[in-house]
């Protein structure tokens, strides 16, 4: 009886040894994720993949080609665009061209005779009055002769401003307006221009394709996303970790960290970002009894130095 009370107390007080070491609360270990800087490449101009020149995981230099886009639409304006401007600039070299020199010189010679139209009408005139001075002509021949001397001035006078008009062209004012219409086409030109240069993606700055979303031969939209690119230079660690655990977490304060996917190789991590989720972000409470809860904040943090090998998506532990 005693020897099986004895076991009896030692199987208890393994068990609670066991229970001891194996129940005991372990570290807190919070988890984040590796994130990384993205843009994506759209183009202004809808049209069809005519060429992919890059492959997902593919590196890029910025100013590199990514993908070229197939839009006749942008081909036949660029062609109405170009036909305008070749018109507009026809009509301003003839404004300041002025009229051609057929029409200079037939205004020249309507000139001309409307001069000897105006010598005859004069010397009729003189001879109609000399009579009519005389009392051998009557007054209405000479008012007649007067009237036709009068109307040949006048003639005289429209022929040369015709002549005059001719030879010295268009106006200032249509000249400026013939001007402003060929700087209008060329602006047109240069507009559609830009759409053209739109179907040639180019990669704004150097990184890694990260993913494709069309197919070669489909058609994208004004500004839908072609692929992301990612800028492996700028990467960071994203946690969410609740307000208790925030202690060594304030702005500016550097924490290590370790990379289970880089055989849980250490890295040295600096807060830059601190935020609270809001009151949409789960929350825990602290007691079952519920006095207060505890709200999420997201952290930040930088690495001081570069990690090779360190992925977006790569997870990050910080043991506390």
């Amino acid at each position: 009886m005693l020897l099986a009370f004895l076991t009896l107390l030692g199987v208890i007080a393994l068990v609670a040894i066991v229970g001891f070491f194996m129940l005991r609360k372990g570290p807190e270990m919070i988890q984040g994720q590796a994130e990384v800087t993205e843009y994506r490449v759209s183009s202004k101009v809808p049209g069809r993949i005519l060429e992919l020149r890059v492959k997902e995981g593919q590196k890029v230099n910025a100013g590199d080609t990514l993908a070229i886009l197939e839009a006749p639409d942008v081909v036949a304006k660029m062609e109405q665009a170009q036909a305008a401007e070749a018109a507009a600039q026809a009509q301003n070299e003839k404004a300041i061209k002025g009229a051609r020199s057929e029409e200079i010189q037939g205004a020249y010679e309507m000139w001309q005779k409307a001069i000897a139209g105006v010598d005859i009408a004069e010397k009729s005139y003189k001879r109609v009055k000399n009579l009519y001075e005389q009392g051998v002509m009557s007054a209405q021949k000479h008012d007649e002769a007067k009237a036709q001397r009068d109307a040949a001035i006048a003639t005289e006078k429209a022929a040369k401003s015709q002549y005059q008009m001719a030879k010295n062209g268009a106006e200032r004012e249509d000249k400026m307006a013939a001007a402003a219409m060929v700087e209008r086409a060329k602006g047109a030109v240069a507009e559609v221009e830009s759409y053209i240069k739109e179907t040639y993606l180019i990669a704004q700055a150097a990184g890694e394709v990260s993913e494709i979303f069309p197919k070669m031969g489909e058609l994208v939209g004004t500004g839908a996303p072609i692929m992301n690119i990612s800028i492996l230079d700028d990467m960071w660690v994203t946690f969410n970790v609740r307000e208790d655990l925030l202690k060594d977490l304030t702005m500016g304060a550097e924490f290590e960290a370790f990379i289970p996917a880089m055989d849980n190789r250490n890295i040295k991590l600096k807060v830059y970002y601190l935020k609270d989720l809001g009151t949409y972000a789960a929350w825990k409470a602290t007691k079952t009894t519920g006095q207060f809860d505890l709200k999420t904040f997201e952290v930040r943090g930088l690495p001081q130095e570069k990690v090779e090998g360190l992925r977006p998506g790569m997870s990050v532990i910080i043991k506390k």
